[in-house]
């Protein structure tokens, strides 16, 4: 006889749905319940995300500036005159490992002139270098019109200019057409190409780019390099520089000079840390916000609730069913506000970094946690209006309406 009066064992659907029943019966309620958390957690994931977008947008306009970028010029002699690097050192140096690109520049000691008219000296102050056609690519340099040097034009007297030199030459783009001409030496060269401006090479702006083969034919260069850059990956910059001066001079590294990683890469490396903190604290504050919501939330439900409370343990309901019941809605309840808040939040951040035209990132962990996170503060907020609820006796819940 004992054992008939015993309550049923609730099994987890059973639970689960008793527990949604208050959010069906009470739909306003539960989604203004729900907004509130959902909100907590949409912040958590815009927190997050818009400054990992813009970590992202800065940390890729740093790297533009030259974070990876290594130049390696001759040590000047003591007569004040630059000696060139092997002609083979530019090959050397592509074959060390974390290299990822390689190229390089060579004084031909030549002088451009906007006419033959002009005197032979006058050079405008302007350098004549013989180019890689992978220049461009290396230097993340750009072209603002015309074209660049490919393997075919690097063979025939074709110039390109960099922004400074085609400002002082007189040519602010290139026509359609026939190109116009500058006089090197005693060649006439076509200019196929006017660069943009290098912040990372300010050498290059001032400078008239021939091609490799073309200053071979027509302006007596050796093919002995004066300058090159290389680009690594950023991890083992360090270790690239260190290899760079036996490299390209077996016999005499002493007179190579190599440029310092750039101070960006320190200022890089130091943002990273800053964003990291940044991102701990306000996801914190934003989940506490969230928990305070859902607590609120609850204590207002069991209190609203007293008669269903009250009646249910006339009919037999234990204290267990109880607190399962109330527990159950606060974690659904929360998970709900989970759902909705990482989709609110995945949309505010995408607008916002596509609106400042930052890449679109979303920390990798960002929405498992402001789930997983919602269900736990779900759960801990709900513990006490539940143990609340369960300790109502019938009478107490019923004379209290």
């Amino acid at each position: 006889m004992a054992d008939d009066l015993r309550p049923v064992r609730l099994t987890p659907l059973d639970l689960l749905a008793l527990g949604a029943l208050g959010i069906r019966i009470r739909k306003v309620r539960a989604a203004l319940s729900a907004l509130g958390i959902s909100i907590g957690i949409a912040t958590m994931i815009v927190v997050t995300g818009i400054p990992a977008s813009s970590e992202r947008a800065l940390m890729d306009q740093l790297t533009r500036l030259g974070t990876n970028l290594l130049q390696a010029v001759p040590a000047p002699q003591q007569n004040g005159e630059d000696t060139a690097f092997p002609a083979e050192s530019v090959a050397m140096v592509g074959r060390i490992w974390p290299v990822t690109s390689v190229t390089a520049v060579a004084n031909t000691h030549a002088v451009v002139r906007r006419s033959d008219l002009i005197d032979p000296r006058d050079g405008s102050g302007l350098t004549v270098l013989a180019s890689r056609p992978d220049l461009l690519e290396t230097l993340d340099a750009t072209v603002r019109s015309g074209r660049f040097l490919d393997a075919v034009s690097t063979t025939f007297p074709t110039v390109v200019l960099g922004s400074v030199a085609a400002k002082r030459l007189g040519f602010p783009a290139v026509p359609p057409g026939p190109p116009p001409q500058v006089v090197i030496g005693n060649v006439w060269y076509s200019v196929i190409g006017i660069l943009n401006p290098t912040p990372l090479s300010p050498d290059i702006d001032r400078s008239v780019l021939v091609g490799w083969d073309s200053a071979r034919a027509w302006l007596g260069f050796e093919g002995r390099p004066t300058v090159i850059y290389v680009r690594a990956r950023e991890p083992s910059i360090e270790a690239v520089r260190g290899v760079l001066p036996p490299t390209i001079s077996p016999g005499r590294p002493s007179a190579v000079l190599v440029t310092r990683p750039s101070d960006a890469l320190a200022a890089k490396r130091a943002t990273e840390h800053t964003f990291s903190a940044l991102f701990l604290g306000l996801a914190l504050v934003a989940l506490v916000v969230g928990g305070i919501g859902v607590a609120n939330t609850m204590v207002i439900s069991v209190l609203e609730r007293r008669c269903e409370i009250g009646l249910r343990r006339a009919l037999g309901a234990s204290r267990g069913q109880i607190r399962g019941q109330f527990l159950t809605e606060s974690v659904l309840l929360a998970g709900l506000g989970g759902v909705s808040g990482c989709v609110l939040g995945l949309a505010g951040t995408t607008a916002y970094a596509l609106a400042h035209h930052w890449p679109v990132v979303i920390p990798a962990l960002a929405v498992p946690a402001a789930l997983g996170g919602a269900v736990v503060v779900g759960a801990v907020a709900g513990a006490y209006p539940s143990m609340r609820a369960a300790r109502m006796t019938p009478t107490a819940a019923l004379n209290s309406v």
